[in-house]
């Protein structure tokens, strides 16, 4: 398949007055094929934001370089900016005096399109929005949740190769997160758009990304599929089914020695989901656990989710 966006080595850094610059990305490098859903992941402060920012043309960065669609962002930003629409932290890009329809018409032609050739693109856009209702309403006047699917539909309206979408759910009610996720999902199974997707959202991300960049104080530490670190970390998380409860030195000591480790209990049994690195960890669990005295009732593996792994990689536990 053929790479739609490359970054090479971009870095960014923000000059402080009276202090040194702060470095938000640094020499950062991945690339997104064709029709590929990729999740862009990271802590707060990660850089995540800025790298997006940085595609979209809105920053420019130190070095590196940013191609979309075979056209040098930096040294031809007219041309590169056609093939990009962006969604940038909920629902700023909408005109709130316009109605949906009109924003859709309006968005479509900035980008160049005749609006009687994209009308039955706008009228399946309303509809996979459930907008139909709300279609000649003024904007302002709409729920939040349907201001942010307006603002979804603004940008797959422009119908440009790379979609940019920075935390696309973002304050939105769980039905209507579910509704946005339902939308991007159909997107995505149709392989309609290149997708680079950031939020804090795993269930977004688990749902529509094949493939997740996890950036970490500006550096990308994981490029891989989505598929691969599960089966990756499932290898490593296991559960114990432990009889009655443990006394309070044992727990201590478990969490003492491993951080992470998850405990809860009912009256007659104890749970402990643990990730560990190696056999080795395993085998200090079953050593705590024998000399406590614990009565061990089943191990199995545990099976993960993203966030999981999401936050075992950015502690350091996952190599």
């Amino acid at each position: 398949m053929d790479t739609v966006l490359e970054v090479k080595d971009l870095t960014k850094r923000y000059r402080r007055r009276r202090a040194e610059p702060v470095m938000a990305i640094d020499r950062v490098s991945f690339a997104v094929r064709k029709n590929e859903v990729v999740g862009l992941l990271g802590p707060n402060g990660a850089g995540k934001t800025t790298t997006i920012k940085c595609i979209a043309g809105l920053i420019k960065a130190n070095s590196g370089e940013i191609w979309l669609d075979g056209i040098e962002a930096q040294r031809q930003p007219k041309r590169a900016m056609e093939r990009v629409a962006a969604l940038l932290e909920g629902n700023r890009n909408i005109y709130w005096r316009l109605t949906p329809r009109e924003n859709l018409e309006f968005f479509a032609g900035i980008q160049g399109h005749m609006v009687g050739k994209v009308k039955r693109y706008i009228d399946e856009l309303i509809e996979l929005f459930d907008l139909k209702d709300k279609e000649h309403t003024s904007a302002r006047m709409l729920s939040r949740g349907m201001q942010q699917k307006l603002a979804l539909a603004c940008a797959l309206v422009r119908q440009t190769e790379v979609l940019l979408l920075d935390e696309p759910t973002l304050g939105l009610d769980v039905e209507t997160s579910y509704e946005l996720r339902h939308a991007l999902k159909q997107m995505a199974a149709r392989g309609e758009r290149t997708i680079l997707l950031s939020s804090h959202d795993m269930h977004v991300v688990e749902d529509i990304c094949e493939r997740v960049v996890i950036i970490n104080n500006g550096r990308v530490v994981v490029d891989d599929r989505v598929s691969n670190l599960i089966k990756l970390f499932r290898a490593s998380a296991y559960r114990f089914e432990l009889e009655g409860r443990l006394v309070e030195q044992l727990e201590l000591k478990l969490k003492e020695r491993f951080p992470l480790l998850a405990l809860s209990a009912t009256d007659h049994r104890t749970y402990i989901d643990a990730d560990l690195k190696d056999g080795s960890e395993l085998y200090e669990v079953l050593d705590l656990l024998k000399a406590g005295g614990t009565q061990i009732k089943s191990i199995g593996h545990k099976e993960p989710d993203l966030e999981e792994i999401f936050l075992a990689i950015v502690r350091g536990q996952l190599e």
